[in-house]
């Protein structure tokens, strides 16, 4: 019966189920429940109550239009002049128009304050602003906050481009729930043909951004709404006092907002197109960035909300373990499970290898089945399926190892105060301060 399938193949379907689950208990108890079964269950219950959600979203959508309200969109960077002119192009097309445009140069050495200001000069931008001296994301975002008058901030990255009715999409959900304080949009990669580390990062963005937000805000566990595109209520937004120095700030401002009682919306349909590291190495200089700031915002600054207090709530709890349990705790027990193969199955490592590639292989072509179920771009993207047979050594073997690199760096040094993605004097501020 056995006899025409590969000898490890022949090898598990002789051994039996129990033997299977025992050798490979991390794909089953983690991977399988969270990028398979979950994806599924969610897109079942939305397409059950699509008419109903449909409806909603139109009576929001028709509130938004009677009270137009007033809007400002924020851009802070730097040597981001190369883009303000396309991105101001994609802003001004846009079906929501009732917004000024703040852009914020943060200490630049490239030409954009000659381009911020010919485009604030010419009517494209309403306020163009240079810091003289850098003084790192945060502090021209909370500068562009500062002089915003609209009712709600829509925070832009500058390398980001934008379906028409992303501004519009972003800012309906407000009107879903007065409750909601800040809305994050679905961040998509650009261009990612040109190369083969911007094509996995395509479809890790589609995984875990694209569908994996969708499934924690219909959850309410929502976590992080993207530097690249956001939406907040302004007046919260100041109360809290904007945006805090360190990287991660994007998930650290959206712990903040949900502290203060907010909920927390992720709108699949608010599309932005991003840029992203055009070479490995780049990549995982951004994601060492990236993944220090876990350690260094969910596990140290706000780990009160693990705490029994007066503010304490359960969708917080939840958020910030799923965030912690999912990334350092099964990276950690990643390292372990793979020390238990080694130690009591070394001599069938011949059999284990393949079926554990086999298993990745095949479950990661079920979860982007999943994926191209919720997309609005499926046709374009199912040209990405050509690829998803790497995709198990690109997150469990690069990401996996960057990952480690990065949790070990921020929890015994606190490398993360010595990025130069924020200036040195800035850190230096951040850590007397404790963010």
């Amino acid at each position: 019966m056995y006899e025409h399938l590969p000898e490890y193949l022949q090898y598990w379907s002789q051994v039996g189920l129990p033997k299977l689950i025992r050798v490979f208990w991390y794909f089953v108890l983690f991977e399988l429940t969270r990028y398979v079964t979950i994806d599924y269950w969610v897109y079942l219950s939305n397409w059950i109550n699509r008419k109903k959600d449909r409806q909603k979203w139109q009576e929001a959508q028709s509130r938004l239009f009677r009270e137009q309200p007033f809007v400002s969109v924020i851009i802070p960077g730097k040597n981001e002049g190369k883009h303000l002119f396309k991105l101001t192009k994609s802003l001004a097309e846009q079906t929501y128009t009732h917004f000024e445009l703040i852009i914020v140069d943060d200490g630049s050495d490239d030409q954009t304050p000659i381009i911020g200001r010919n485009l604030e000069a010419n009517g494209l931008i309403d306020r163009f602003i240079r810091n003289e001296q850098r003084g790192g994301k945060a502090s021209a975002a909370n500068l562009a906050l500062h002089y915003s008058s609209g009712k709600y901030i829509v925070h832009l990255d500058a390398d980001c481009s934008f379906d028409r009715d992303a501004i519009e999409n972003v800012l309906i959900p407000f009107y879903l729930n007065p409750k909601i304080g800040a809305v994050g949009g679905n961040v998509k990669v650009r261009d990612y043909e040109g190369n083969l580390a911007s094509t996995m990062q395509a479809i890790e963005y589609l995984k875990t951004v694209s569908v994996g937000r969708i499934i924690t805000s219909k959850l309410g566990i929502y976590k992080i709404i993207s530097g690249a595109f956001g939406a907040f209520k302004t007046d919260v937004l100041k109360n809290l006092g904007g945006w805090d120095i360190g990287p991660g700030l994007d998930g650290d401002i959206t712990v903040k907002f949900r502290k203060a009682g907010h909920r927390i919306y992720f709108s699949p349909t608010a599309i932005c197109m991003t840029s992203t590291p055009d070479a490995f190495k780049k990549l995982a200089k951004q994601r060492l960035r990236w993944d220090k700031s876990i350690i260094r915002f969910r596990v140290r600054k706000h780990k009160d909300v693990f705490s029994p207090n007066a503010n304490f709530k359960w969708n917080n709890f939840f958020s910030l373990g799923e965030n912690i349990f999912y990334n350092l705790i099964l990276n950690i027990s990643w390292w372990i499970y793979m020390l238990d193969i080694c130690i009591n199955y070394n001599s069938s490592l011949q059999f284990v290898i393949p079926m554990n590639l086999t298993l990745y292989l095949v479950f990661s072509y079920v979860q982007m089945g999943s994926i191209l179920l919720f997309s609005e771009r499926w046709r374009e993207e199912k040209k990405l399926l050509r690829y998803v047979w790497l995709m198990p050594l690109y997150t469990g073997t690069f990401l996996r190892f960057v990952r480690t690199r990065a949790y070990f760096q921020e929890f015994f040094f606190k490398e993360s105060y010595n990025d130069p993605w924020n200036p040195y004097k800035s850190s230096r501020k951040a850590k007397e301060l404790g963010f």
